[in-house]
């Protein structure tokens, strides 16, 4: 079976003009609030393929960011749409998408607020360990 529409891992390291990368911007930007998956998909693979790292960053955080709202682990998606909108504070999509994760939290969706306290605890452990680790080495 063949893909001809599948973007191969070679296209990563082939940058895109940035008459090419403004294009999948503005039809992202266009779309607003009902931005398509493909839309999405094709702005972050642009973003990655460019030679420049904040958009390297900028498209790895957007495809996270909305990966980790899919499946549910809100904690994660927070994380990274949070680092999206300090990149792109005025980014309409991000914001929609804060405002998403914001209700699945708060309509005390079962799996949000758990994922929420399993990130928040090991967070805490960790920074536990982390202490312990600092203070036995003085």
């Amino acid at each position: 079976m063949k893909f001809d529409s599948v973007p191969l891992l070679q296209d990563a390291e082939i940058a895109l003009s940035p008459a090419e990368l403004e294009v999948l911007r503005r039809q992202y930007i266009k779309e607003g609030e009902y931005v398509t998956v493909q839309t999405k998909f094709n702005y972050a693979w642009g973003l990655i393929r460019s030679a420049k790292t904040d958009h390297i960053e900028l498209g790895i955080k957007l495809l996270t960011a909305i990966g980790n709202f899919k499946i549910s682990n809100y904690a994660e998606a927070r994380r990274f749409n949070d680092q999206l909108l300090k990149l792109e504070p005025r980014n309409e999509q991000a914001a929609g998408l804060k405002k998403l994760i914001d209700e699945k939290v708060s309509t005390g969706s079962t799996k949000g607020v758990i994922g929420l306290a399993i990130v928040s605890g090991v967070v805490a452990v960790g920074a536990a360990l982390i202490a312990a680790v600092v203070k036995r080495s003085k």
